[in-house]
């Protein structure tokens, strides 16, 4: 039977004040009839200092997302969560589904939780983030049980990643991807983190060449929800996408 309409609605709260590749990205991976409802903040830079001034504003945005009846939140941006570190990440998520009544979820966290049921705990990484961010990501896995056993990273400001070109990101993607898999050939995933990072193509891809399954933000955000959601699929996602979506 068509879906003729969405039967499933995820919130999703980007770092930034416009949606681009994010929708794109989602659209392709996420099966028939799962919708998308964004709303933004104006994250300006990867620091702590920056996170804390947008997060009386990610209040608002969740009672927004609540009003539109989603049925499920989630918050975008791994740097968002890793500043901010695990205890003070999960007591916002906590406080948000007491505000809301909803499920309420993180990019990082739809990690781990992907992580966990692949039976991962050691992986490899690869970022277009400073040292700082990347650090402060390793942590944030390690008090979840996850050894980062190699990081390979293309430093870049905010800025620079919502400027970089999609076909550039997609070759940088199939670059850090290799060299991070290469210097740990033991990890049992690989982590590509980013909202605005274009590689959905180069996962499967990726997978293909080293046989270990690849998460990407928007792979394990809509697993995360799928997974979550107690009403049978009436619509599956596509393999080809790789492993993470899969394994539903």
């Amino acid at each position: 039977m068509p879906v003729v309409t969405p039967w499933y609605q995820l919130g999703y709260v980007i770092p930034h004040l416009y949606t681009d590749l994010d929708a794109y990205q989602f659209y392709r991976v996420a099966p028939e009839g799962m919708m998308l409802v964004t709303t933004g903040l104006d994250l300006q830079e990867y620091s702590l200092a920056a996170v804390e001034r947008e997060l009386p504003v990610l209040w608002r945005r969740l009672e927004l997302l609540a009003a539109r009846r989603v049925d499920r939140i989630a918050l975008s941006g791994v740097p968002i969560a890793a500043v901010l570190g695990r205890g003070k990440m999960r007591e916002i998520l906590a406080q948000a589904q007491a505000r809301t009544g909803l499920a309420c979820d993180t990019d990082l966290e739809a990690h781990i939780a992907v992580l966990q049921h692949l039976g991962a705990s050691r992986i490899a990484l690869a970022t277009r983030w400073p040292e700082a961010v990347n650090s402060a990501l390793a942590a944030y896995l390690g008090e979840a049980g996850i050894e980062v056993l190699a990081c390979r990273s293309r430093a870049r400001s905010l800025d620079q990643n919502k400027q970089a070109a999609a076909a550039a990101d997609h070759a940088l993607a199939l670059e850090l991807g290799r060299e991070a898999m290469r210097a740990a050939p033991h990890a049992q995933a690989l982590l590509l983190p980013g909202g605005l990072w274009f590689a959905i193509h180069a996962a499967p891809m990726l997978e293909q060449e080293f046989g270990r399954p690849v998460l990407l933000n928007i792979l394990s955000t809509t697993w995360a929800a799928l997974h979550a959601c107690a009403r049978e699929l009436p619509q599956r996602p596509d393999p080809r996408w790789g492993a993470v979506l899969a394994s539903l």
